[in-house]
């Protein structure tokens, strides 16, 4: 089975957690050790990646991540990401609503390597949304946890 690996941002995660804040994963999204969060293809998905790390096709991924704190003034969740490549590049989105998704962060597939798992990582800066969507601790640019895809 086909798998995404994201962890969003390192220090946003320990933010939350030193916030006494929580993260939850559910349906179908998990926790890896590392901190990540694994969320494995959906039926519909037609992804593949050439041996470069060249994509085609929409990797749909199913899942969600829900980081709380400070009473709930902190509440944001990742829904069901997917890989596609637009006119902008290969981009991560997310379900904001059933019908509309985000780009909340772009990817380098000319940087893509070949991971020790045999998975392809992809490094991740974070998008105008993304930054809408996370908060405006990090600007349009900044860099995110790599994007791995395993199982391929």
């Amino acid at each position: 089975m086909t798998t995404l690996m994201w962890g969003v941002k390192q220090s946003f995660r320990s933010y939350v957690e030193m916030s006494g804040g929580t993260v939850t994963t559910t349906d179908g999204a998990q926790a890896t050790e590392d901190g990540a969060f694994a969320f494995d293809a959906a039926p519909d998905s037609d992804l593949t990646i050439d041996a470069a790390g060249s994509i085609r096709g929409i990797g749909r991924f199913r899942g969600r991540v829900t980081f709380q704190a400070h009473g709930g003034m902190l509440s944001i969740t990742l829904t069901d990401p997917w890989l596609e490549e637009t006119a902008d590049g290969l981009v991560l989105t997310i379900a904001e609503t059933p019908t509309r998704r985000s780009a909340i962060a772009r990817l380098d597939m000319g940087a893509a390597r070949r991971a020790e798992d045999g998975g392809v990582e992809y490094p991740a800066v974070i998008t105008l949304d993304g930054m809408m969507i996370i908060g405006d601790h990090y600007p349009p640019g900044t860099v995110m946890d790599p994007v791995r895809v395993v199982g391929i």
